[in-house]
């Protein structure tokens, strides 16, 4: 669906002891959503797979306002205040305090994003089933997407939101998941305490893919 493009650990400096303020996104925050996905990830090895050169960037910035539709709609982003940074996850099914993808959305969804991968879209579908099968099989919380904007980064950002999610993990005693499309998207996740639990290959061979789970604390 998207990628998970944090290029470096989240190391905070010195004096950022403190964790950000982070709130849930709301509405009013999609396009700066879109925004802070997209300065994250628009020289990504994955935008470069998965969308073609045409228009990359206008592509790039609906994808991720489609993602932060969802993500808001069902009650599953978090952000820091000033949305510089962001996550956005998948729920279990029916998990409490979530709400259910909206029927306009899921139609946005499927109908513009083969159409805004174009000749990309069946290798992108492709290798969507392949890690598929990697994710954990029972119920599970699924980061989708993972952006800290270039200028406020090292400061425990990225952490602080994917705190909120981990917590309701460890809590409900389920994983979290994701799919790292880089070794430093990898590393930073295993900073938080994920674990790779398989190292695959896009469906075309392009570039390779790393699961990671985090389990229950």
């Amino acid at each position: 669906d998207g990628a998970v493009s944090t290029p470096r650990p989240a190391a905070r400096r010195v004096g950022h002891d403190t964790p950000p303020p982070v709130r849930p996104g709301e509405q009013r925050d999609v396009a700066r959503i879109a925004a802070t996905l997209t300065l994250a990830a628009a020289t990504s090895r994955w935008t470069r797979w998965a969308l073609p050169e045409d228009g990359r960037v206008q592509r790039l910035t609906r994808w991720h306002e489609l993602a932060a539709h969802r993500a808001v709609a069902t009650r599953t982003a978090w952000v820091t205040e000033e949305v510089t940074s962001v996550a956005l996850w998948h729920p279990p099914h029916d998990a409490a305090g979530t709400a259910p993808l909206p029927d306009d959305v899921r139609a946005a969804l499927t109908t513009e994003l083969p159409s805004l991968s174009a000749h990309r879209a069946s290798v992108v579908a492709g290798t969507d089933r392949l890690v598929a099968e990697h994710l954990p099989g029972g119920p599970h919380w699924r980061l989708l997407d993972l952006a800290t904007r270039p200028t406020s980064r090292r400061r425990g950002q990225a952490a602080a939101v994917l705190a909120p999610a981990l917590a309701r993990c460890d809590a409900d005693g389920l994983p979290a998941a994701a799919v790292a499309w880089s070794w430093a998207a990898t590393s930073s996740l295993r900073g938080s305490g994920f674990e790779v639990t398989a190292k695959l290959e896009t469906a075309d061979g392009a570039m390779p893919v790393w699961v990671v789970v985090r389990p229950p604390g």
